[in-house]
This record gives C-alpha cells, structure tokens and sequence, in this order.
C-alpha cells in the first residue's frame, strides 16, 4: 500500500515539476495576495480633512488644534473662529471634520468645570465617521484633564492600555485573516484540478484498471499539494512578519499543527469537489466559489459572527477558516498554548475526517 501510494505521490511531484507554471501558481499565489490585500486593504484612517473653529484663542486651544495635526490622523485645511464656515467646508467637501473649541475653554479647564467641545463630522461615509470619532475621543481624554462623565465632572482618567496590538494596526488584525482566506481557496482548488484533470485526460481509466485503493490515490494526490500548500503558508507568514510587522509569540510547533490540520479540510473539499466536477472549469468555479465566499463573509474574517443573525451564526460553524482563524491570531498575535483553542483544533479534526470520509467514499464509488 506504501509503495502504491509513494508511486502516485511520485507522479504528482513529477507533474508539479514538469508544470512550471502550476508551481509557481501555488507558490507565488499567497505571496502576490497578500502583498496586494495587506497594502490594499486597511481599516485605517489617515489624512482626514480637518477644520478647525477656535472661538476662545487661548493657549489650552492652540494645545487641543495642535494634539488633533501631531496625533498624525489630521491635516488642517482651514481655522477661524467663525462657526459658520463650517457649512461652505462641509457642503464642498473640503472637510470631513471639524472642532469647534467655545470661548472660555482654557479658563473653565484651568477651573476644572465641564468642557463641552463639538465635534462635527461628515457621516455620510459611516464606517469613516465612526473611527474619526474614535480618534477624535482619544486625543481629549489626553489632552483634557478633566472629561464628561454621568452626572457631570470627573477626574482624570488614566491613559488606555491596548494588549497584543498597542498602535491599534489593522494589518496585525486583517493579515492572519489573508493567509485563512488564501490557503482556504489555494489548497481547495489545487486538489480539486489535480484529481480531475486525470478526468479530462481519460488517465483515470488507466488508474481505475491499477490495484490502486482509493484512499492510496487521494493520498497520494494529495499528499504533494499539501507539502507545496505548507511551503506557501510558511512564505506568507514570513512575508507578513518582514513586511508588515506581524510577529508570531506562540510556538511554531503548535503553529504548523494547526496550520496542517486546516490545509488538510482545504484538501479534503477539494477531493470532493472533484467528485461531482468533470472539468477543470468547472471544479475551478466551484472550489473557488465555495472557499472564497465563506472565507471572506462568514469566518469573521471580515466581520464579527457574533453581529451576524443567528441563522448565519450558525451555518458559520461548517466553515474551516472561523476555528483556524479563531486559533492562528491567539498563536501569533496572543503567544497563547493549545489549551486555549483547542476547541478550535478539534473543529478542524472533525470537519478534515467529515469531508475526506465523503470524498473517499464517492471517489470509492467511481474506482
């Protein structure tokens, strides 16, 4: 059985060789997605259009405008102390925000007396708006000592503390989510086209005449794929800590563990993809369709499950990429152990013998 299946393992390592332009496709994919996802997408906001009404003019203001420009968020395109201004910057769309500073700022604060300082925003971008807020609440507790709390005034509240991403980067969030969602559809589509392309060239007649066992043919399949797709996961967490300064504080060991496990859910659906698809097309279409998607929609890679309703809260617990998702950002960001997701572990086990079971049996079926 060995023998028979090192002979079909031996077969895809020469078709990988002999096919350049497949091996470079695998290796080079992961590496070409995530510069261009990482650069590209960022929930950052940087460069907001400020204005600025200072109506008080005193030292404690000029501190407030300027904590707004060096904080590295703003750039100042207009002050005065007019308010009505406000309606030409915003209705043309020279600014997206603006403080309006009231007179007696600097002497009620020097008074430790209650400060209300406006800001004004440009809410037709929500998803802007709602971090310039957050921005613009961070530079008064630091610059204020004194803040709007329940019932009126109150002391100085301490600086915030952020665990596991200080500077708050998306990028340390969004790039775990970028290797989940490109190993998910990089080891689903391999699979799927490496078994049926043996349909398309009849060869599976010729295999169907060997003593090969299924389980030896999808192993030995598989097996290349699964090294090529571990090589490429390697490169891109590589590149993700080069370039855009994701460390990894956990083990290596655990995280090649559950790295393999989650590259062996991507190999199991694409044996069965390559089930019920009779061309690469098609296999193609299909294996990207149904790594892709729930990749990106339903892993919270890109939004929380738990803001989902619940009938997709629900459905996310058949998607691969939400537990390796869920345990690679405790092992790389947290440096947390196996004890912590190892739930998550046991997901992908479960979810890996599910889909292999059923490929196997329907690649049984066919042989």
């Amino acid at each position: 059985m060995i023998r028979r299946t090192l002979a079909i393992a031996i077969k895809e390592m020469m078709h990988l060789r002999r096919d350049k332009r497949t091996t470079v496709t695998l290796l080079g994919m992961p590496v070409l997605l995530l510069l261009i996802f990482g650069f590209a997408l960022s929930f950052d906001v940087e460069h907001i259009r400020l204005a600025v009404v200072d109506q008080d003019g005193s030292r404690a203001s000029r501190q407030l405008r300027e904590a707004f420009l060096e904080s590295g968020y703003f750039d100042l395109i207009g002050s005065g102390s007019d308010p009505r201004v406000l309606d030409r910057l915003f209705d043309s769309g020279l600014a997206q925000a603006a403080v309006v500073i009231p007179a007696g700022y600097g002497r009620d604060l020097a008074a430790k007396r209650r400060v209300d300082v406006q800001f004004v925003l440009d809410g037709s971008d929500s998803q802007m708006a709602t971090s310039v807020l957050t921005y613009a609440q961070q530079i008064n507790l630091a610059v204020s000592p004194i803040v709007r709390v329940k019932g009126g005034k109150g002391p100085i509240l301490p600086a915030p503390t952020v665990w596991y991403n200080p500077d708050l980067a998306t990028s340390r969030f969004l790039v775990p989510g970028l290797i989940a969602f490109i190993l998910a559809i990089t080891s689903v589509i391999a699979t799927a086209l490496s078994v049926v392309r043996e349909k398309e060239r009849g060869t599976i007649e010729s295999l169907r005449a060997t003593p090969l066992f299924a389980t030896e043919l999808l192993i030995g399949k598989a097996g290349p794929y699964l090294v090529v797709a571990f090589v490429a996961a390697a490169g891109a967490l590589s590149l993700a800590w080069a370039i855009f300064d994701v460390p990894v504080r956990g083990s290596l060991f655990w995280l090649a563990v559950i790295t393999v496990l989650f590259l062996g859910c991507g190999l199991g659906w694409g044996i069965f993809i390559s089930t019920i698809a009779d061309t690469q097309q098609v296999a193609f279409q299909v294996g990207l369709l149904s790594s892709m998607l729930p990749t990106l929609l339903l892993s919270g890679f890109m939004f929380p499950i738990s803001s989902m309703p619940a009938p997709l809260q629900v459905i996310t617990h058949i998607v691969p990429a939400r537990y390796y998702l869920v345990a690679l950002r405790e092992i790389v960001l947290k440096g947390a152990g196996i004890e912590v997701w190892w739930q998550e572990a046991v997901s992908l086990v479960v979810y890996g013998l599910a889909v292999l079971g059923l490929g196997t049996a329907r690649m049984v079926r066919s042989l």
